[in-house]
């Protein structure tokens, strides 16, 4: 199932909805109202992607949802009661956590229509790699206006991505909008996963380190790599692996795996020439580029060219 889609006036039928989709909860409204709602849930490997409108004014009581819960608010408002801040109000264009994963959460909708985005806070310990304690977030809001509007449109673009059959049935091209989804909350709200490389990790730094990195990504170009896979392939910590590799290639090892991607697209371009019925869209997905602005950049960057003008030779 890739999707699945609610609409009722019914209150009653909405709850019974929510609980079975989302988390045990109990929902009210005090007013007049009609009670009209509309949810649709695209899914993008592991991360729920669903766009909710309700056009009344909706009261929540609901038990922890065991997920990251990203809210990104169109119309509309949404009053959340935290436990460690107390009460904060979404409005349109602001985007945040609207509760964390393992504690009860209430509030109130008001006549809203805005986004949820679920994915496992597992997801976020894969792509940040420090070891030890699982990272948490440790505030709702983004960084600023700046880290808000990024982490907005990443949340849309991943919504395009859904929408795609071709996306959500390509394993790489949804395992690596995950990752880049994970790396953008990583990046744009406040965590605990920010730590610095030990003493150890410096020593671990060397180009043998960089060497079995390589090959590991090498031999492991369609397969949906993360930090931690390719640490445990070159027996360091992530923070030893990305410290070799600034040290000694003056990059990420995820750059320079999608380096290595770009030249793999690269060769398939070359190859396929004009009347193969390959496309370039076709073939970078095939390599993990979903998004085709961002791919005609980096390969642009990297070949001095445009992909579509490679294809035609």
């Amino acid at each position: 199932m890739r999707s699945l889609t609610f609409d009722s006036t019914n209150l009653g039928e909405t709850e019974e909805f929510l609980n079975r989709n989302y988390t045990s909860m109990r929902i009210g409204n005090d007013s007049s109202q009609a009670t009209e709602a509309h949810v649709r849930r695209d899914l993008l490997g592991p991360v729920h992607l669903d766009r909710l409108h309700l056009g009344f004014d909706m009261a929540y009581d609901a038990a922890p949802l065991n997920k990251i819960c990203l809210v990104s608010v169109h119309t509309g408002a949404i009053e959340e009661n935290y436990h460690d801040t107390g009460p904060d109000t979404f409005l349109p264009g602001e985007a945040g956590l609207l509760t964390p994963h393992d504690l009860p959460y209430s509030g109130v909708i008001r006549s809203a229509r805005y986004d949820i985005t679920l994915f496992d806070p597992a997801l976020l310990d894969r792509v940040a790699a420090r070891g030890g304690e699982p990272v948490r977030l440790i505030g709702h809001r983004p960084l600023d206006d700046a880290a808000n509007r990024r982490l907005t449109a990443v949340i849309k673009h991943l919504r395009q991505l859904a929408a795609d059959p071709g996306s959500t049935d390509d394993s790489l091209v949804a395992g690596t909008a995950a990752d880049y989804l994970a790396a953008t909350v990583l990046a744009t709200m406040p965590t605990t996963a920010l730590a610095g490389p030990t003493a150890t990790d410096r020593r671990d730094a060397h180009p043998d380190t960089v060497r079995r990195a390589i090959a590991y990504l090498e031999t492991h170009l369609r397969e949906d790599i993360a930090l931690a896979d390719v640490a445990a392939a070159a027996f360091v910590t992530p923070r030893a692996l990305q410290l070799a590799f600034r040290k000694h290639l003056d990059t990420t090892p995820l750059q320079h795996l999608q380096r290595l991607r770009l030249h793999a697209v690269h060769e398939q371009l070359t190859a396929a020439g004009p009347g193969t019925g390959r496309t370039v869209a076709g073939i970078a997905r095939e390599w993990g580029f979903a998004h085709a602005g961002r791919f005609a950049l980096a390969y642009r960057k990297a070949y001095g060219r445009s992909p579509s003008a490679t294809l035609r030779g």
